[in-house]
């Protein structure tokens, strides 16, 4: 369907990206384009590295008042994780719907279009449906992955906008609300009991930082000193109450734009971060703690009630008000959930056709998702209609996966090029276990070797919930590893 004309100028598209350290918000929006008076604006809002370290799940150090509302008026999903735990191989999973497998891409360095196939994006499909769709910051990951255009002009109406974020860099009010006296380490801090080395994310561009090679740690397993950790997590920490005052004057916009009773809003993360559980730093693992994420959806009306006349439901929370507190949830959803369900909920809540289920294989298919549609969890949708639903919440699983070059930890194991991946970790993500096998990979071919186990962890959620002790040398699980395939 060819794009419709602009829609009258009752919407402005906002989006910004602001750098804070290495941490960063990005938001990507699309305004409804058609005639009909219940059709509704999305906004989507996607934050770089966040790991669900917010007041609304649960983080009593946390200062996050505006997110916090937010959740307040939506539902909030407990247990969402990504389908790989870095960036690029993330995003372009989650805006096309398919699992990075399908993708192809596992590093930066190649474009879907022309690497797997041609496939559709949410915006994409959002602006061929007759919506304006506008992209403000880091949405598409810069570089090769998007072919150095944000994939312009195939997703966008209009060229993205990337406003500089320099300035923002060495910004240090926001650590004012996290002495350091008061922040606490990792509770797990050691590597865990029998990891087998091929699973360890050796951190190595954390360690390439000036700051972090004056403190001479041994590679690949030499732990931060104690003190510098703090400043760390207090620096981490810093940034997200930035970024939630970012989010709130966005919010706040929302509002005064008279635009909440007809928007639906998304939050979410590309992939989680560690702030040294396991003894590990940054993301490039399948632990809980990387590829878990903040996962939100605010429907006007449905889970929430429309704003009255002159009501503001996002007014602005200053983090520094001592009186500001955290908010609960407006509902909440334990089941576990993928980021590949990003596009068909968004495309089911807007009122349009959910993309079919993806055959196998999909590479030459442009349009289909390899998510479930999560508006059932949202209790906005019949059961009935999707066969795919898994009505016992024991039987919802959440696939992730890493690459790795070699069987123990090299200077590329966090990010190796395709040409160098040796190994994939395959992991799925149960209500009772979290289960990895580490296999043999063919990067010329795609092709992943079951047969061929280097290296296994089971964790079971209940008796080790932090993921601390591999028992996989222990058990008797080993037809497990072919159940590993989405």
């Amino acid at each position: 369907m060819s794009p419709q004309p602009p829609p009258p100028p009752d919407w402005r598209l906002l989006g910004f990206s602001l750098l804070v350290g290495s941490f960063c918000f990005a938001l990507e929006s699309a305004a409804q384009g058609n005639s009909a008076t219940d059709a509704l604006n999305v906004l989507l809002i996607i934050v770089d590295d966040l790991r669900p370290s917010l007041g609304c799940y649960g983080d009593k150090l946390v200062r996050s008042p505006n997110i916090d509302q937010l959740a307040s008026h939506s539902i909030l999903f407990q247990n969402a994780f990504a389908q790989q735990a870095v960036c690029a191989p993330s995003r372009v999973s989650f805006l096309t719907g398919r699992r990075p497998d399908t993708t192809r891409l596992y590093d930066f360095n190649s474009y879907w279009r022309v690497h797997s196939g041609n496939f559709s994006t949410i915006p994409q499909y959002f602006k061929e449906n007759g919506y304006v769709t506008m992209s403000v910051g880091k949405v598409f990951h810069p570089g090769i992955s998007s072919n150095h255009s944000d994939d312009s002009p195939y997703s966008w109406s209009f060229p993205p906008y990337h406003p500089s974020s320099e300035k923002y860099e060495n910004t240090k009010e926001f650590q004012k609300l996290y002495p350091l006296e008061n922040i606490t380490l990792a509770p797990d801090p050691q590597v865990p009991d029998g990891l087998p080395p091929v699973a360890y994310n050796p951190w190595m561009d954390i360690r390439e930082r000036e700051d972090v090679q004056a403190l001479n740690i041994s590679v690949p397993y030499g732990p931060i000193p104690v003190d510098f950790q703090r400043k760390i997590r207090q620096s981490y920490f810093a940034s997200v109450s930035y970024l939630d005052t970012q989010v709130g004057h966005l919010l706040s916009a929302l509002d005064d734009l008279h635009l909440t009773s007809n928007t639906i809003i998304a939050f979410t993360s590309d992939h989680g971060w560690a702030l040294g559980e396991h003894g590990e730093w940054a993301k490039y693992s399948n632990f809980d703690i990387t590829t878990r994420v903040p996962l939100m959806f605010y429907v006007p009306g449905k889970t929430a009630p429309l704003p009255g006349a002159g009501e503001k439901l996002f007014p602005y929370q200053d983090p520094f008000d001592p009186t500001s507190e955290s908010m609960d949830p407006g509902g909440h959803v334990t089941d576990l959930v993928e980021l590949v369900s990003l596009f068909p909920t968004l495309a089911g809540l807007a009122g349009l056709q959910v993309p079919p289920w993806c055959p196998i294989p999909s590479f030459h298919v442009e349009l289909c998702r390899e998510g479930q549609n999560l508006q059932r969890h949202l209790q906005l949708h019949d059961l009935e209609e999707d066969p795919h639903f898994l009505g016992n919440p024991r039987e919802s699983i959440a696939y992730s996966q890493y690459p790795r070059p070699a069987d123990s930890p090299q200077w590329n194991s966090d990010k190796p090029s395709l040409k160098d991946i040796k190994i994939m970790g395959y992991s799925i993500r149960t209500i009772d276990y979290r289960y990895t096998v580490w296999v043999g990979f063919n990067p010329a071919e795609f092709l992943a070797n079951f047969s061929d186990i280097h290296a296994g962890e089971l964790y079971f959620v209940d008796s080790d919930p932090l993921q601390d002790h591999n028992i996989y040398n222990d058990s008797q699980h080993r037809d497990l590893p072919h159940s590993l395939k989405p």
